[in-house]
């Protein structure tokens, strides 16, 4: 019996040393490749050999696992090796789900798989792997939430918003049993901003009541609170400023930027939350104040507030450019597309063309970098595009991006943008009667307008009012002018509140009522200066310049005279000067990605005579 004790004594002290001694040469090999993958310039080849060199010593099933995942995860990150990125990781999950409480190697291969998996557009073969971690996830409660995040963003990619909702509805009621009312919330805001997203308006009010009674009951780390907040902030400006309702979102946005400088002013705390499904945050602080930053750029867009979107732009974009030095991620890139679409915008109003086609250009390079980005922003490009036509009275080009950009979206507002946009391209052509009369039907302001937006609707009823005009309908295009003056008024819309005035204005004056045409036009002056609109001061300063002459005034006419020559020759210039940027050949891209140069030209080839 001695003996045999001793025997087993022997063997036992043999196997402890040989596992010391694999233990010793596997941590050494392990140091080795940290170190090479740390060092600065990353040696990622020698990382990779010192990886490689565990496999010859026939490692342990769960040393061979982890060692297939830690290369496979250089790989994919480090090198363009996406065949040897996906066998090793392939071999990881393979191996990893023969091992008993391997939860972190097995669904961490599952997750860097199905990323690679779809980089290489092989969409087929990551949701079932997807599919399948999460059926054995149950159990690992972050991991499971993880996965269905992930997932939920796969469906989302793709379009397929049903699946997306499902999976995040199934996470919200997975994390409230496990007790983990944050992540509830996370997958709640997710799925309500997908809703939002899918118009589904009915089922977004109540989710977003729930939300915020969550949010607002919630007693756990102060940044993440005041991230959920911040979240649930957003969903409910954009949703405001997707209805039109600039007025009526004041008070959340105040809310939003108070949220922000409170997170600003909050230390990260490293203590990691006691229950494992709440080990996820929505956004970096440094992501979140640009997106704040940008829907403020938004609402001072859609307010008419130009100079204050001008600020914040200026602001967002400086900050993205710090943090696109240290940090790759796709999100950063939309947002500066999304600020540069409305600052273009606002050039466009403010009379800064030449300034307006850089950016429009600025924007084709950062679609170039990225497909994606190019698919979810065609649209709007050839929209921008379609309006720097309008400005440079390229009436023709403006028709065929507007096109161009209606055929690629299924945006219901933008849709109706660009449709409000070219009927006014047709009224001012003067002889597209019936495609005129086909798109003021798809957009009637006064029965089934297709979109809920009230700035939509009311420019609707502006269009409407400014066909009527050219007509020489005059009582109709009144009536329809006052609807928009009423709807603007009620919700601040200070663009469509001074070109209706104008509008009136004119009518007025034709019908030979000055002192009537004057209440119009001198408001109208005033918004349009504060705003500042270019184009509304030429039109208000020629009718006031007429006015006046009509009145006898000369020493007003001789002013409202001056007015008009300096804003003609302003907006001239930079005509001249948009139309001789080698840019401006953009205008006759309408179809596949942006072009990637473009040739210089001579000069400008385009009508200035509206201008004048």
């Amino acid at each position: 019996m001695a003996a045999q004790a001793a025997a087993a004594a022997q063997a036992a002290a043999a196997q402890a040393a040989q596992a010391e001694a694999a233990e010793s040469w596997y941590l050494a090999l392990l140091g080795f490749a940290e170190h090479f993958r740390t060092s600065s310039p990353p040696k990622i080849r020698l990382c990779v050999h010192c990886l490689q060199a565990v496999f010859p010593f026939k490692p342990p099933q769960r040393i061979e696992a982890r060692t297939h995942l830690q290369l496979g995860s250089v790989l994919y990150h480090h090198t363009k090796n996406s065949e040897q990125a996906r066998s090793h990781l392939e071999k990881a999950w393979l191996i990893s789900q023969q091992i008993p409480q391997f939860e972190d190697v097995k669904f961490e291969a599952a997750s860097l798989l199905s990323e690679l998996y779809c980089q290489e557009n092989s969409v087929d073969a990551a949701k079932p792997l997807l599919r399948k971690a999460i059926q054995i996830s149950q159990q690992t409660p972050y991991w499971h939430c993880r996965l269905l995040f992930q997932l939920a963003q796969l469906h989302t990619l793709e379009k397929d918003l049903v699946s997306a909702c499902d999976l995040l509805g199934v996470g919200a009621e997975y994390a409230r049993v496990v007790g983990s009312e944050y992540t509830r919330a996370l997958f709640l805001l997710s799925k309500g901003m997908l809703l939002l997203m899918e118009r589904k308006l009915q089922e977004v009010h109540p989710l977003l009541t729930l939300c915020g009674q969550i949010v607002e009951n919630w007693q756990g780390n102060p940044i993440q609170k005041e991230s959920l907040r911040v979240f649930f902030l957003v969903l409910q400006v954009t949703h405001y400023l997707d209805a039109g309702q600039v007025k009526s979102v004041k008070p959340c946005l105040k809310q939003l930027q108070q949220c922000i400088q409170t997170i600003s002013t909050l230390h990260d705390d490293e203590i990691l939350p006691s229950n494992p499904a709440d080990l996820f945050h929505w956004l970096p602080k440094e992501h979140m104040c640009v997106l704040v930053y940008l829907v403020t750029v938004m609402h001072s867009m859609q307010a008419g507030y130009l100079e204050k979107a001008q600020k914040y732009t200026d602001k967002a974009l400086m900050q993205l450019e710090k943090l696109k030095m240290l940090d790759c991620s796709p999100i950063l890139s939309s947002f500066q597309v999304i600020l540069l679409e409305h600052i273009i915008m606002c050039r466009l109003v403010t009379g800064h063309k030449a300034t307006a086609l850089q950016e429009i250009s600025q924007v084709c390079q950062l679609c170039q970098q990225s497909p994606r980005l190019f698919s979810n922003h065609a649209a709007q490009l050839h929209t921008l595009l379609g309006l720097y036509c309008v400005s440079v009275n390229c009436m023709d080009n403006a028709e065929a991006q507007f096109t161009t950009a209606l055929r690629l979206t299924n945006h219901q507002e933008l849709w109706a943008f660009i449709v409000t946009n070219l009927a006014s391209v047709y009224i001012r052509e003067g002889n597209r009667h019936q495609e005129l009369y086909n798109l003021l039907e798809r957009i009637n302001p006064d029965h089934s307008f297709p979109v809920s937006s009230h700035c939509l609707r009311a420019a609707a009823f502006y269009v409407r009012g400014l066909f009527s005009f050219f007509q020489g309908r005059y009582n109709e295009a009144k009536r329809f002018l006052r609807e928009t003056l009423k709807m603007s008024n009620a919700e601040d819309l200070n663009r469509l509140t001074a070109c209706s005035l104008v509008l009136l204005g004119h009518i007025f004056y034709v019908l030979g009522n000055h002192r009537e045409s004057n209440n119009m036009v001198v408001p109208a002056m005033q918004l349009a200066s504060k705003i500042p609109d270019m184009s509304v001061q030429l039109w208000s300063s020629a009718l006031l310049r007429d006015l006046n002459k009509a009145c006898g005034n000369a020493i007003d006419a001789h002013e409202a005279a001056q007015m008009h020559q300096n804003f003609s020759q302003q907006l001239l210039q930079d005509h001249i000067e948009a139309c001789s940027l080698p840019e401006h050949n953009l205008i006759t891209w309408t179809d596949g990605p942006p072009p990637v140069q473009f040739q210089a030209q001579n000069g400008p080839n385009t009508s200035l005579a509206s201008l004048l």
